[in-house]
């Protein structure tokens, strides 16, 4: 019996010091880093039912601005104001029009806006403003109804400049109206009015007038090449105008140069 017992102690003695199982089992081996130039991501996709809808708002947003896109560019918002701002650069034909708005309209004065043209075919850069000014004379307006307002930094930014430099005529003339009307080129109305409302929307009420030539529409825009040039200069410019602010900081026309 008491070697059975010692035989049983032995045993149990040997069997608490057996190794455990887990400490013999293969370790896993560590992979080495790699450098991946991609990863698996879980990503949510438009159905077809979304990617139906997308289209068709796309084809229909296409729709409206192939058949309205011009005709919202070249918009006319005519204001009861008595100073009609003209845009030098509309050429003598657009100037003609403007000293006909300007007589049938109950206006006091008549402001010539414009830069400088390039000076390429000039030995010296003129003024937009002083010709269209020239030429408001010769059609018959009393000189002294005439403002002149020459944008001088005319590099980038040409409407604003424009803005600007009406407003300092109007601080010179001590002019102070409720409203102004802006005569500028059709496809340009929509680009100018938003600019001037900018510049001067916290001191007067601003209106616009687009004007076109009597050809103008004779067929479709996409039919012409500098309609569908115009078209598309003014709509990216319209575009960055009301979301970038046209890339400028401010429109106080305080802090302008």
């Amino acid at each position: 019996m008491e070697t059975d017992k010692a035989a049983h102690r032995d045993i149990s003695y040997t069997g608490s010091l057996r190794t455990p199982v887990s400490s013999l089992s293969p370790k896993p081996l560590k992979r080495p880093r790699r450098l991946y130039l991609f990863r698996r991501y879980t990503i949510w996709c438009p159905t077809w039912v979304s990617w139906f809808f997308i289209a068709s708002m796309s084809l229909l947003l296409a729709a409206v601005c192939f058949n309205y896109g011009e005709g919202f560019l070249a918009w006319t918002h005519r204001l009861p104001a008595n100073v009609l701002i003209v845009e030098g650069w509309i050429g003598r034909e657009g100037v003609h029009a403007a000293v006909t708005e300007f007589e049938h309209g109950n206006y006091k004065y008549i402001v010539s806006t414009g830069g400088l043209t390039s000076g390429r075919w000039e030995d010296e850069p003129a003024s937009y403003a002083e010709m269209a000014a020239r030429e408001m004379i010769r059609l018959g307006v009393p000189k002294q109804r005439i403002i002149v307002a020459t944008a001088e930094y005319t590099e980038s930014h040409r409407t604003f400049e424009s803005a600007v430099a009406f407003w300092r005529a109007l601080r010179v003339s001590n002019t102070r109206p409720e409203a102004v009307n802006v005569f500028t080129f059709g496809p340009h109305a929509s680009r100018s009015f938003l600019v001037f409302a900018k510049v001067l929307g916290s001191e007067m009420k601003v209106g616009v007038i687009g004007w076109l030539p009597a050809d103008y529409k004779t067929e479709p825009w996409w039919r012409s090449s500098e309609r569908s040039r115009n078209l598309l200069e003014e709509t990216v410019g319209y575009l960055y105008g009301v979301l970038l602010n046209s890339g400028r900081q401010s429109n106080a026309p305080e802090t302008a140069n």
